[in-house]
């Protein structure tokens, strides 16, 4: 049920601008339409907010009478009481009765307004998975193996020889998709994400360890409960989520508070480790560490008005250029197309790097405007040049993630195993410039 008094105070209601979607329905119709949902739930949620509000307004309507009545009653005679405390008893269990029925109403125009995801932005391309657009691609040239007179070998292989990866006993210990870094792995992995953090710090962004496991509440306000919750791991005897991405403590963090953005934008910059089931990936990517079940990153996170987003957006989008720069990938930016987004993304832009022995373009960052989606779930507003709360925006973007390794390992391999250390990551690495392969017999 709802907190006391949630009828009342529109609690519920809090997801979506339902006031913007009753003047004009039209764009999410065609926004539920673009990410390959029913654009009768528009409707639906319209609906069952009327409902609510009728509700509502025969129990404040039914309150306000009993109120009345009730001052009547003090100045009753003895005769009259009787009849009267009778009278009020029965308009008493009408306003309960009244109250339970908006509470109810209004715990259903919850419901009917969740499974609305967000209004994507203009731009954003219809479909779904492979429905992308190409913004543009960047970095360095892309390798000719062929060439340079040999055949590239795939991560996993590299970092066997390397002694870097070890998934063999990762399923030992704990199941499919999971592996343990070692040496430089470990290392490689710990250079990336410090060189992502001082780049988050160099930017103004405020660095935090964030919690892992967070509260229904929270997880829900953040918009991953929806139709992609068995990707997440739960705990039911703690009533907890484990988190596959710090955005989700992020957004948590100022959740039901009036933040300052007078100065601009509040930036915060999450490491912690993710978790993600995998639900539906059987046998995709099932070789090496490419989808797992745990892994560290690194997430930018910010908080800004709403006229200021896409401006944010940009930002963060430079960022992830800035890093991939540093460790020398080449890679592609694409508009992910609406069906391919989380229910909280206006839109998203994803850096892929180039995967040689794949031959494909493959995910290492992302970028996502949420608009205002996340920040009226979880309450958090700031307060215009007139002192009036209004909702943020919240954006995220990944700066730095165990998947880099993939790529890093592949794109700068030498014919004989070794791979070359980008530069940018040298100075976390002591300096170290190749990676070279250890022999050894056996495991």
């Amino acid at each position: 049920m709802l907190p006391k008094d949630a009828a009342q105070n529109g609690y519920a209601l809090n997801m979506i601008d339902l006031r913007a979607m009753k003047d004009n329905p039209e764009p999410m119709r065609a926004s539920q339409l673009a990410r390959g949902n029913d654009p009768a739930t528009v409707d639906q949620a319209l609906a069952a907010d009327e409902r609510r509000r009728a509700a509502l307004t025969a129990f404040e309507t039914a309150r306000a009478e009993q109120k009345a009545f009730s001052k009547q009653i003090g100045s009753a005679s003895k005769e009259e009481r009787p009849a009267l405390l009778e009278q009020a008893k029965k308009l008493s269990e009408n306003v309960k009765a009244l109250e339970e029925a908006s509470n109810q109403a209004a715990e259903e125009a919850k419901k009917a307004a969740m499974v609305l995801e967000n209004l994507i932005l203009d731009g954003v391309p219809s479909g779904g998975e492979d429905d992308y657009e190409v913004l543009s691609q960047e970095g360095a040239p892309i390798r000719d193996f062929t060439a340079e007179g040999f055949t590239p070998q795939d991560h996993l292989d590299l970092g066997i020889g390397l002694d870097a990866i070890d998934t063999d006993r990762g399923a030992k210990v704990s199941g499919a998709r999971f592996y343990y870094l070692k040496g430089v792995g470990a290392r490689l992995e710990l250079a990336i994400l410090n060189a992502a953090l001082d780049t988050a710090i160099a930017h103004g962004f405020t660095p935090m360890i964030t919690p892992c496991m967070v509260s229904p509440e929270t997880m829900s306000g953040t918009g991953f409960l929806g139709e992609h919750s068995d990707e997440i791991y739960y705990l039911p005897a703690d009533n907890l989520y484990l988190t596959g991405t710090s955005e989700v403590a992020l957004a948590g963090y100022h959740t039901n508070e009036i933040i300052d953005l007078s100065a601009g934008p509040k930036r915060y910059t999450g490491w912690s480790a993710c978790f993600r089931r995998e639900a539906g990936s059987y046998g995709k990517d099932t070789r090496g560490i490419i989808r797992v079940h745990q892994f560290h990153k690194v997430e930018m996170f910010s908080y800004c008005k709403p006229e200021d987003a896409v401006e944010e957006h940009q930002k963060l989008l430079n960022m992830e250029r800035e890093m991939l720069a540093k460790v020398e990938l080449p890679y592609r930016i694409i508009n992910t197309a609406a069906g391919d987004l989380g229910s909280s993304a206006a839109q998203k832009f994803d850096c892929e790097a180039w995967l040689p022995t794949q031959n494909r373009f493959m995910e290492v960052t992302s970028t996502s405007n949420c608009t205002t989606f996340q920040a009226r779930r979880l309450q958090i507003r700031y307060r215009d040049t007139e002192g009036k709360p209004q909702v943020c925006a919240t954006l995220n973007g990944t700066l730095g993630t165990t998947r880099w390794i993939v790529a890093i390992l592949e794109n700068h391999q030498q014919a004989d195993g070794s791979v070359r250390v980008p530069a940018g990551l040298r100075p976390y690495l002591g300096g170290l410039e190749v990676l070279e392969p250890i022999s050894k017999p056996g495991k």
